[in-house]
């Protein structure tokens, strides 16, 4: 089911048809907290995106190793969706954190949570981040169970599910596409060929399986062969949705260690490019809620008397 078009999913599903009427493509830039998700409204993207890499990073303090949870990632995308309530945030499920029942749990939190579409992999637990050495996949039966769980899960809340594989590196294209065509049976709104990064293989894949729901990129910015591609070479090869998971979190990463830097170095961050008091004040709305508050107060005067 499509769901409500004023559902998280169902807007989602409207951004997309929108962008592949246009021959053009959806961007979903990555986001992991109030902060970066107003900062993405505000720069006017509607769809963003949570990776369990950033969450298992900035929650816990580890790499993406298996260690993050459902629990951790719905947690987060519960403070973007309260943030900026009409955000499209595509969240990370990993592997569904167990099997088909775990699937349709978390498919539940997540759209509880108020996201509009998860993506679910069919790597063996405990996962690896998708640019790491040493992956494996389950059989392609168990990974079609968990995906069509997850599409039964998904009915009523309008929820997309994004059915990605990890196959591409682990047995190649042919493995990584007789998947993708598995889970687009199975129910899948999108799939998803991890991997699959340069123009080369997008049209390999699409190729391949030319009658595709439509692909997922994932424009990831730890990944060294990603190359720009053009948004309307994207669609053509069948991409409609591009994720960008880590850039804003290494841009952060950079900036705050020069600011860390500079006061180790020099006792102040005065030496460093920052954004203003008042840019962080206005994004987070105090202008207007200060306002409120006078507004609501009234005048002493008038509320004895009345």
């Amino acid at each position: 089911m499509a769901g409500s078009a004023a559902s998280p999913g169902g807007r989602l599903r409207g951004l997309l048809d929108d962008a592949a009427a246009a021959s053009s493509v959806v961007h979903a830039p990555g986001v992991y907290d109030a902060v970066t998700a107003l900062l993405a409204a505000r720069a006017g993207f509607t769809a963003m995106h949570l990776s369990g890499a950033i969450v298992s990073a900035t929650r816990l303090g580890v790499p993406d190793l298996g260690y993050v949870t459902g629990s951790d990632i719905a947690e987060v995308a519960g403070v973007v969706a309260r943030a900026v309530p009409d955000a499209c945030l595509v969240a990370d499920a990993d592997t569904g954190y167990g099997n088909a029942l775990h699937v349709q749990r978390t498919v539940e939190a997540y759209a509880r949570a108020g996201a509009a579409a998860l993506h679910l992999e069919d790597q063996v637990f405990p996962k690896r981040c998708g640019h790491m050495a040493g992956k494996a996949v389950v059989p392609l039966a168990e990974a079609a169970g968990k995906v069509r769980a997850a599409v039964e899960a998904a009915e009523g809340s309008g929820l997309v599910v994004i059915a990605r594989t990890d196959a591409l590196s682990v047995d190649g294209l042919a493995a990584a596409v007789e998947r993708v065509k598995a889970y687009a049976d199975a129910g899948a709104d999108l799939v998803f060929v991890e991997g699959a990064a340069d123009e080369a293989t997008l049209e390999a894949v699409r190729a391949a399986y030319p009658d595709s729901p439509g692909f997922v990129l994932n424009r990831s910015e730890a990944d060294p062969r990603m190359r720009a591609i053009p948004d309307a070479a994207l669609a053509s090869y069948g991409v409609r949705l591009v994720i960008h998971p880590v850039g804003a979190m290494l841009a952060a990463l950079r900036a705050t260690r020069a600011v860390y830097s500079a006061i180790s170095a020099e006792g102040s961050a005065l030496s460093v490019e920052r954004a203003t008091w008042d840019d962080l004040t206005g994004l987070l709305g105090q202008p207007e809620l200060l306002e409120a508050e006078q507004r609501f107060a009234g005048d002493d005067d008038e509320g004895a008397n009345a």
